[in-house]
Order: C-alpha cells, then sequence, then structure tokens
C-alpha cells in the first residue's frame, strides 16, 4: 500500500473536487468525466494506491447515481481489490445495488447483505427502500427480529 506524491494527490483532490460538485448539480456524465481524468493519473499499478479506493468509490457513486450500472459495477469490484476496499460497506452497498439493476440478483443479494453486516441498517436510511427490501427477501432476520 503506497502514498501517493503530495503534488499528485492534490491534483487529485482538486479535480475530485470539480467532479463532485458536476455530481451535486446532477451532471453525471460531466462528472464522470473529471473522475476519469483524475483515475488516469493514478500510476500504476493502480490497484496498490490509497487514493485508488476513494476514487474508485466515487467514480462507482456518480455511476449508480447517472444509472451508469454496468460502469458502476466494474469501478466498484475494482475498488475492492484496493487498500480498504473489501470490506467498506459503502462500496459493498454501492456495489449491490449496480448489480441489482443490472438484474445480477445473486452477486446484489452478496454485496447488500456484506454492506449490512458491516454497518448495520442505518446504512440504508438515505437510499431507496426497494433495496433494503430486497435484502430482507434474501436473508433471515437478526436473531432478535428487529431489523
Amino acid at each position: 500500500m503506497h502514498e501517493l506524491p503530495p503534488e499528485l494527490m492534490s491534483r487529485l483532490t482538486s479535480i475530485s473536487e470539480e467532479a463532485d460538485a458536476l455530481a451535486r448539480k446532477g451532471s453525471y456524465s460531466e462528472a464522470l468525466a473529471k473522475f476519469n481524468e483524475a483515475w488516469s493519473s493514478i500510476p500504476e499499478p493502480k490497484n496498490e494506491w490509497e487514493a485508488s479506493t476513494w476514487l474508485l468509490a466515487a467514480i462507482g457513486d456518480v455511476c449508480f447515481l447517472g444509472g451508469f450500472f454496468i460502469s458502476g459495477s466494474e469501478a466498484l469490484r475494482y475498488a475492492t481489490y484496493c487498500p480498504g476496499g473489501l470490506g467498506n460497506p459503502f462500496i459493498h452497498m454501492r456495489l449491490g445495488q449496480c448489480e441489482l439493476e443490472r438484474g445480477e440478483m445473486g452477486e446484489a443479494a452478496e454485496h447488500l447483505c456484506r454492506a449490512y453486516a458491516l454497518e448495520g441498517k442505518d446504512i440504508f436510511k438515505a437510499e431507496l427502500p426497494k433495496y433494503f427490501e430486497f435484502l430482507q427477501s434474501k436473508i433471515e432476520p437478526p436473531a432478535s427480529g428487529v431489523w
């Protein structure tokens, strides 16, 4: 696991802030283009950098919000091979959501279950109810009986 040089990290942060601003306005294609610009600046092997994890999570998030579910799945799946990506509840939730939207029910259940196991129901609070309802249909309720 490596940290990027400060000047490159500063550039990535700046580009990512621009992308975030575009995403907040609903300009998901433009935000994705900005995030991809940042991604292209990360040196090989890309999966060894901590910055890759958060950048791929951001790319996957924008893809999900923009309805680009295949690209979202690809970015988020790659994020699980980066430092701290596997076991990151947000990455698993978004990956599960993208997979559900693609009709990949097994993959959706696996990743939504991981997100729930890691973070509990709270991770689904800001999401459409259909994602938690899908998860509930795939797993047994907790021993307490309270979701």
